[in-house]
């Protein structure tokens, strides 16, 4: 069929030539609309500025062929063949893209939002600026291409290979590349804020100056990455692996890593405020210094020794143990289930249930805390179900006072004003909590139940594994034969009653002594 005569039957309202063979035919600037050229042969035509809109172009050839500012919106071009194609400035949204073949195409600032390019061959495809915006892009082949500058906001890049791609600079904030393959890509710069990475290979990437914050990096692989700089700041990076990567003043500031892998990387330079260190592995990771100020600014940096390092990143979950001289019956264990739920309500904290070791004689209730700066306020609102709250809350008080109101000799000046921080910091923390006391007989626990009037011990362990008794019932154990050991409630048995006593300043101020605080 010739040109003229396509054209001809097209303007009679003609729409069907699938097939049709027009090989470098000049179509520039022509209007196809919703036209059917399944498995038509365009290769080498002229087609820019042409409007294909809704145009089905299935199977269609379209190798080297001319489309720079076309209009294919909405048009469909699954398993069409378009390599080398130069597609630069045309309008591809919402265009069905299917296992179409696009290698080493021009694409530069093309329109590709809501687009479908499902496992879609783009291998070496130039993408510099394009926009695809909500693409699905699942299992679609990127490797080697440039896309430079592109906009890829919440795109679907789940099982997608961008090997070798260049993203430097682009857009992927809430994009999902979960098990996407990026190894050896150039991501710097590059906005990943709120991605979905979890699984994703990142090994040997480029990471630096990225944006990462709450992104989900959980089970990712980024072995060998470059993060020098890069904002990881609440990203979720459970069990992720960083065996040798580069974290140089990376910002990590709220981030969660519990159980990454951090062997052999360098972490010198890395804002680490409020970043728990439990579960880590560390062999041979290096770190000279690191910024733990609140805003990330260098105003309490800490230095190192290879020894140093090594203690710091291997922390013991700090932990709040309160043992009630009673077994736990079935009804208290409701009501103490109802309380703990009513005060998580008012103190997000305690938001993670205890976990219950009941012996014939003994209950221990052991709340794991996300920070040590947590444990006395924390302890403030755990006890409260039960008839010692008013006498631990009081004790409480009694030793953030003890460490405000030091006037020992024991520590150096330098020392004693850093306490006296912390501890202004903690009773900063503990007067938010004061409100909870007032919900006391909102938790309607009969006084009849002697579960929750037995005598109690209250002991705190921080991160670095040192432990305070908080508060110790005079008559705690008295009915029993041994010594009490709070570790394990089967041989807490001690029998003389004997008068709680605030432990010596220095033992209070070397528990809280390495406490955060802003």
């Amino acid at each position: 069929m010739e040109i003229e005569e396509l054209l001809s039957s097209y303007a009679n309202g003609e729409r069907n030539f699938a097939a049709i063979n027009i090989s470098e035919a000049q179509l520039s600037g022509v209007n196809l609309s919703g036209a059917n050229l399944t498995r038509a042969n365009l290769s080498l035509a002229n087609l820019s500025r042409a409007n294909l809109s809704k145009t089905d172009l299935s199977y269609a050839k379209l190798n080297v062929a001319r489309l720079s500012g076309a209009d294919l919106s909405q048009a469909k071009l699954s398993h069409a063949i378009l390599n080398v194609t130069n597609l630069i400035l045309a309008n591809l949204g919402d265009a069905e893209l299917v296992e179409a073949a696009l290698i080493r195409a021009e694409l530069i600032r093309a329109e590709l939002s809501r687009a479908n390019l499902t496992g879609a061959n783009l291998n070496n495809a130039n993408l510099r600026e394009a926009k695809l915006r909500q693409s699905n892009l699942s299992r679609a082949n990127f490797s080697s291409a440039d896309l430079r500058g592109a906009s890829l906001i919440a795109a679907n890049l789940e099982g997608a290979n961008l090997q070798g791609t260049d993203l430097s600079r682009a857009d992927l904030s809430s994009a999902n590349a979960t098990n996407a393959e990026f190894k050896q890509a150039n991501l710097s710069f590059c906005n990943l804020s709120g991605a979905n990475l979890s699984g994703t290979n990142l090994r040997w990437v480029d990471l630096r100056g990225a944006n990462l914050r709450w992104a989900d990096l959980s089970d990712a692989k980024l072995s060998g990455a470059n993060l020098t700089g890069a904002d990881l700041s609440n990203a979720n990076l459970h069990n992720a692996s960083f065996v040798h990567a580069d974290l140089r003043e990376a910002k990590l500031m709220y981030a969660d890593w519990t159980d990454a892998n951090l062997s052999g990387a360098n972490l010198t330079g890395a804002k680490l405020h409020s970043v728990s260190r439990f579960g880590l592995k560390t062999e041979g990771i290096i770190c000279e210094w690191l910024d733990l100020s609140p805003d990330g600014d260098r105003t309490q940096i800490c230095r190192f020794s290879p020894d140093e390092v090594r203690k710091f990143f291997h922390q013991t979950l700090p932990t709040i143990q309160i043992i009630i001289d009673a077994p736990l019956d079935h009804e208290s264990h409701i009501l103490l289930a109802t309380a703990y739920y009513k005060i998580a309500q008012k103190y997000p904290p305690l938001s993670q249930p205890p976990t219950i070791k009941v012996s014939h004689r003994r209950t221990m209730l052991t709340f794991a805390m996300q920070s040590d700066s947590q444990l006395f306020s924390a302890a403030f609102a755990a006890i409260l179900p039960l008839a010692d709250s008013e006498e631990t809350q009081k004790n409480i008080v009694r030793f953030l006072q003890t460490l405000q109101a030091d006037n020992s000799n024991i520590l150096k000046p330098k020392e004693k004003v850093k306490i006296q921080k912390i501890a202004e910091f903690l009773t900063a923390e503990v007067s938010q909590t004061f409100q909870i006391k007032l919900m006391k007989p909102t938790l309607n626990i009969p006084k009849k139940l002697k579960f929750f009037q037995a005598p109690t011990q209250t002991v705190l362990s921080n991160s670095s594994d040192q432990t305070l008794p908080l508060y110790n019932h005079p008559h705690f154990g008295k009915h029993w034969v041994k010594s009490s050991n709070f570790v394990d409630p089967d041989e807490i048995t001690a029998i003389e009653s004997v008068t709680y006593t605030l432990p010596e300043i220095s033992i209070i101020s070397n528990f809280v002594k390495n406490f955060p605080h802003n």
